[in-house]
């Protein structure tokens, strides 16, 4: 792999990646750790557009690509001290933005994951995320910042991840990735913790998980707080968790707060002035409450919640009952538009077969012991695929959108 820009680049320098996973990268955070550089990891299966858009918005001093490196003449000065890391969200609502993390915060979410699983420096891990999103980065910093034995997987395949790990190795996948090895009746009990991010963990695969021997760790958090730093609704030691709500016990928004946080948006003030309150807090956008054991409850996010006549629909609770139906492999919940109700829920099914779909019919009523009548769809589209981000997030905005289905 070609590319050497972060050998000799310096402190208030950004080097943009666009590379793809590979054992090169623990070469390359390990040369910024030295040098102070920041740097900006870009996903390879984003469009040529969509990088560009990415690297157009941070302003790097180089872009390094396979067998290329590119000095760009207009880069913005960069401050090592508040964005060691510049990381792009996963822009499931909109357009992504880049998320400024300083090495501090990196390195005590680091620190704090280890912690929370009781682990050391000394258990391996596996990466097969890809390195553009916060929670592969950080297996990979985890070998860079604590020496953590680090296996690299080009890409996530279930029968790459068992035969490469070490016995008891620690691996962080997304649902979909989780999915993927229940379904192939994997043996869990070789790996060590499994760390399970970017999105809702539906608990039959967590359950169906734990029959084949893995040690689920569902986590929250985002790209703005370094990953995931609440585990099974415990935050880590030093991360505040409120929800602005009357009493934390209702549900309300969820506020985030500790030394993870990121220092803002690059090159958007107005979204970073909009991400914190007064106080300080950084705004998920996500809807919880904390139960009297303070253990964090997610329920989705605001914009994704049903308001139907005088009820609320949570799409992760339908998504949950749906796809426990024999003729379902994969399902997303959204809300339409409905001039009587308000808006109406909405399904849209991946068939197990696709000559063979579940009816509307058939679905309403699989959800009748599980779900009020109101909660159950009232439409269905039968899809192909399911639009997501290139890390799995399901784009629900993308369903809502009049033009979709």
């Amino acid at each position: 792999m070609e590319g050497t820009a972060h050998r000799w680049a310096t402190a208030g320098e950004l080097v943009a990646y666009v590379l793809p996973p590979g054992f090169h990268w623990l070469e390359i955070l390990d040369a910024h750790a030295h040098s102070g550089a920041s740097f900006l990891p870009i996903d390879v299966r984003l469009t040529p557009r969509e990088q560009q858009r990415l690297i157009d918005r941070a302003r790097p001093s180089v872009v390094v690509r396979p067998e290329e490196e590119t000095v760009l003449a207009d880069a913005a000065h960069i401050d090592p001290d508040r964005a060691w890391a510049v990381v792009a969200t996963s822009g499931t609502s909109g357009k992504p933005r880049l998320a400024q993390l300083p090495r501090s915060a990196l390195g005590f979410a680091v620190a704090a994951s280890l912690e929370a699983l009781d682990a050391s420096a000394y258990d391996p891990w596996v990466a097969c995320l890809t390195p553009a999103h916060v929670g592969g980065l950080l297996v990979l910093l985890r070998g860079v910042l604590t020496g953590s034995p680090i296996t690299v997987l080009d890409r996530f395949e279930p029968g790459a991840l068992l035969a490469g790990a070490s016995e008891g190795a620690h691996v962080s996948l997304v649902p979909t990735m989780l999915r993927r090895l229940v379904n192939g009746g994997a043996d869990l009990t070789r790996l060590g913790a499994i760390v399970v991010g970017g999105g809702a963990l539906d608990p039959a695969l967590r359950d169906d998980a734990e029959q084949l021997g893995g040690r689920i760790v569902s986590t929250y958090g985002s790209t703005e707080a370094c990953g995931g730093i609440v585990y099974d609704g415990v935050p880590f030691d030093g991360t505040r968790v409120r929800i602005d709500a009357d009493r934390e016990d209702e549900i309300g928004p969820i506020e985030l707060g500790g030394p993870t946080l990121m220092d803002g948006y690059r090159a958007d003030p107005t979204a970073t002035a909009e991400a914190f309150t007064v106080d300080g807090w950084f705004r998920t956008g996500d809807l919880g409450n904390l139960d009297g054991d303070r253990r964090l409850w997610v329920r989705g996010r605001a914009d994704d919640v049903i308001r139907t006549g005088a009820e609320t629909v949570w799409p992760d609770e339908v998504e949950t009952v749906l796809r426990s139906h024999a003729q379902v492999a994969d399902v997303a919940v959204a809300g339409r538009p409905d001039r009587e109700w308000g808006a109406h829920v909405v399904a849209w099914v991946v068939p197990a077969n696709p000559l063979n779909p579940p009816t509307l019919e058939q679905l309403r009523e699989h959800c009748r012991e599980g779900l009020a009548r109101f909660k159950a769809p009232r439409n269905l589209h039968i899809v192909e695929t399911l639009p997501r981000t290139a890390n799995g997030k399901l784009r629900r905005s993308v369903l809502r959108a009049p033009q979709h289905g």
